[in-house]
């Protein structure tokens, strides 16, 4: 397990302090004493071997892992100094954002009613300008305006995948998220988009915290401020990633970043 010379604690803020966070599937363990702690308004990436538990982990920041029938969770997982395990999950869930694997716009829902979808979901009505202005704002941050905005009452499935995942960061913006947990978000795209999306994490950071699980050690490298390696449910290194790459601490992680195991 990761100890005190190997997870270095980030300078400036703090949003997330997580503290011996363990994660279950009815009495398998999958995140095992995780204590790490988050910088704000930074790309943090957590990487490892496929099972090491990063998908378990971000899920636990915005509680979508106790939806797993039989998952529950042990630990503190402190956001901004308050407890989310103690607060309503759904209040968690519009504070920090997800975007997944495959890009999953309502395949019903117009590209616009797609932006908006989170505020239907809590049941917040809009009036029509402010619905509007939240819309282009959305879509600008996620870099997808000018290529949408003719045909914003299409569906969102006419989108290309780069597109299609671009709309679903732009649903998670909307509803104004303080942290945006991001897992694999470019492993069912082409290098094309991907790069499009490796840029819009960097240019969205200036506005909001991004934890990005990926399996791609040259994106972890391109786009990161810190780096998180686990290795069978625990957390082995934490650290600035140009340090953790460059003289990582623990010997398993530099076999990974050698390509040793993966």
């Amino acid at each position: 397990m990761g100890n005190r010379e190997t997870i270095v604690d980030p300078r400036g803020p703090i949003i997330f302090d997580i503290r011996n966070l363990w994660a279950y599937y009815g009495e398998k363990p999958a995140v095992k004493g995780v204590t790490c702690k988050i910088p704000e308004k930074r790309v943090t990436a957590v990487m490892g071997p496929s099972g090491c538990g990063k998908t378990t982990f971000i899920r636990c920041l915005n509680r979508l892992h106790e939806l797993s029938p039989g998952a529950r969770v042990e630990g503190e997982i402190f956001l901004r100094g308050k407890n989310i395990l103690e607060i309503d999950p759904v209040v968690v869930r519009r504070r920090v954002g997800m975007v997944f694997q495959k890009p999953n716009p309502f395949p019903t829902m117009t590209i616009y009613d797609n932006v908006l979808a989170g505020y239907k979901l809590l049941g917040i009505k809009l009036r029509r300008e402010e619905a509007d202005r939240l819309v282009e704002e959305a879509l600008r941050k996620a870099a997808l305006w000018d290529e949408v905005k003719d045909s914003l009452h299409k569906r969102g499935t006419y989108l290309s995948g780069g597109q299609q995942q671009r709309l679903c960061i732009a649903r998670a913006l909307a509803v104004k998220p303080e942290v945006l947990l991001m897992d694999e978000p470019t492993s069912a795209l082409d290098p094309k988009s991907t790069a499009k999306i490796e840029e819009l994490v960097v240019e969205l950071k200036k506005s909001v915290t991004i934890v990005i699980v990926t399996h791609n050690i040259a994106q972890a490298g391109r786009v990161s401020d810190y780096a998180a390696f686990f290795y069978l449910g625990e957390l082995v290194e934490f650290g600035p990633t140009s340090q953790l790459f460059t003289v990582p601490r623990d010997k398993r992680t530099e076999e990974f970043l050698k390509g040793k195991f993966g």
